[in-house]
């Protein structure tokens, strides 16, 4: 015997739950089907973006510490994706920069996100998926600003 039924679960926790499920479900595809966890991926796409650059500056981009960052990069360099090189003026700074296989799993991972594959027929049209978007963007920029909703807990 069910205790509730999903219908009647409030907006906000089912909002919490599906992105749960669907965080789980993405960090299952990215090791699977590209040996990344999302926070080697987070650090692969920083690099891709702005090109070589300092630990601390890729830390700062994952908003991880830079010793939270060692860990990955390990994992990223042990795989061939980046390469840690000493800057030749400060031999203490260490900078991060792709490798091609890195820079070939970026253009993967790329083009992945770009085909746009809807989760699910609600999002596979595209005026309900303008509504969701709308909708998830107004709650993920709610800070009380202009239309925001008062008196109830945040998600």
């Amino acid at each position: 015997m069910r205790l509730f039924q999903l219908g009647d679960v409030p907006l906000g926790r089912l909002l919490v739950v599906a992105g749960h499920l669907t965080g789980q479900r993405w960090n299952r595809y990215l090791a699977d089907e590209h040996n990344l966890t999302q926070a080697g991926m987070v650090a692969l796409m920083a690099l891709a973006e702005h090109g070589e650059l300092p630990h601390r500056a890729v830390a700062e981009l994952c908003f991880v510490r830079p010793a939270t960052l060692t860990g990955i990069v390990d994992t990223l360099e042990r795989d061939g994706l980046v390469e840690r090189r000493r800057d030749g003026s400060d031999r203490r700074s260490v900078k991060l920069t792709l490798t091609p296989a890195g820079r070939d799993r970026v253009a993967a991972l790329t083009a992945m996100i770009r085909a746009r594959r809807p989760l699910t027929s609600v999002d596979a049209d595209p005026a309900k998926a303008a509504v969701i978007r709308q909708f998830l963007l107004e709650v993920i920029g709610n800070d009380e600003g202009p239309g925001a909703t008062t008196g109830g807990p945040t998600c």
